[in-house]
């Protein structure tokens, strides 16, 4: 699943060492990263920043709300600092970046930025032994990644992952990790709004949907920390910022737990995860946009392009043949509309997007509602897997 952009002036950093432009044809984000180093004489404390949870995974229990400090002192435990090495040689610069504890395994929970092109990989305890880490698997599409230690089980202090589909704007929500290298630091916000769209740099056209925005400060070093409930759980992971100036300014996005959950388990057992790929790109329809081309919807996703030997194609559904110039930018239109996915309606395409990734698989049928020449019908398809790896 792929889509059209157009970037602006804004800028997005991934919070370890990325940076990233928020763009928008319909807000659609667009993510560029940025490497952010740590010297050689700065003192440990400032190299600590890891995320990570699977494996013999704590369970996530009802519980009453924690006041922050008690909130900190359970979870602050379960929050490591990572240091990525690029080169094999004794070069200081070294990345920075958070994770989370996910089992007691060992395996750490992280963004796939945080430790891509890595040669060597050092993750940092809250109580400041550390260890050495490998790569267990890794997801660049979900910017998620899976690295492991070998350590002593009472080491590890897994954090318990809740259901990010509870969750509701204005809710409360903590985040903690290294920012700037600042161990163990925590803040505090809310969930700004829920549903954004973000496109990670080096992975093509493709989205991460139903990310979470939240107002926490969170700044480079926050990478692939956890973002927490006011339970105590972990409800995503830190991944990016909104900014003009490097730091925090009131935009954060994390990547959503349930998306870890769907996630994780098959990078500890696979390496890898196999998104579902229906083969098309296009833009979001709203009122201004049907009123403009003559759109006999106000509402859908509208189909711009197909690529060949993909499910979309297979299946027979039409690209867009026409363009139009509305206010300087050139669109395409004519193609197949698609209002609703099974038995979910589709009003723009982060609808679409979030279906996808939330219920679907590769191998997976999938009846799509569409409007072709103005007339509603159904077109039924089976899902791929997304080729290639970025």
């Amino acid at each position: 699943m792929s889509k059209d952009y157009t970037v602006t002036s804004d800028t997005f950093r991934f919070l370890d060492k990325t940076t990233a432009i928020l763009g928008g044809t319909y807000g659609i984000i667009v993510l560029i990263l940025v490497f952010v180093f740590v010297s050689e004489q700065q003192k440990t404390d400032t190299l600590h920043q890891t995320v990570t949870p699977l494996g013999n995974l704590v369970q996530s229990n009802p519980a009453s709300h924690l006041s922050l400090a008690d909130l900190f002192s359970k979870s602050q435990d379960g929050v490591v600092q990572i240091i990525v090495h690029k080169s094999n040689d004794n070069s200081s610069d070294r990345a920075i970046g958070s994770g989370i504890v996910y089992d007691l395994w060992g395996h750490i929970i992280t963004n796939n930025h945080v430790v891509d092109d890595y040669q060597k990989i050092r993750v940092v305890f809250h109580d400041g032994e550390s260890y050495s880490a490998k790569v267990i698997g890794t997801d660049p599409f979900a910017d998620l990644a899976v690295i492991k230690v070998d350590s002593d089980p009472q080491t590890l202090h897994p954090l318990p992952l809740g259901d990010s589909s509870k969750l509701r704007i204005g809710d409360e929500v903590i985040a903690i990790g290294s920012p700037f290298g600042l161990t163990g630091s925590m803040t505090t916000g809310i969930v700004s709004q829920l549903g954004r769209i973000l496109n990670p740099p080096n992975i093509g056209s493709f989205s991460i949907p139903n990310v979470i925005q939240t107002d926490t400060a969170i700044n480079p070093g926050n990478s692939g920390g956890p973002l927490l409930n006011d339970r105590g759980e972990v409800i995503g992971i830190n991944t990016a910022i909104q900014t003009q100036t490097g730091e925090f300014s009131g935009v954060g996005f994390a990547i959503p737990s349930n998306t870890m959950k769907r996630i994780i388990p098959h990078l500890i057992q696979d390496g890898h995860y196999k998104h579902p790929w229906l083969g098309v790109s296009g833009i979001s329809v709203d009122p201004d946009l049907s009123d403009n081309l003559g759109l006999s919807t106000h509402a859908g996703f509208l189909i711009e392009n197909i690529i060949q030997d993909s499910p979309a194609s297979k299946s027979g559904l039409h690209a867009s043949n026409q363009t139009k110039m509305v206010d300087g930018v050139k669109y395409k239109f004519g193609g197949d509309i698609i209002i609703g996915v099974d038995n979910s309606p589709v009003k723009k395409l982060e609808d679409l997007l979030n279906y996808l990734q939330d219920n679907k698989s590769a191998g997976d049928k999938m009846i799509l509602k569409i409007i072709r020449d103005g007339k509603p019908m159904e077109v039924t398809l089976v899902l791929q897997e997304r080729p290639g790896n970025p």
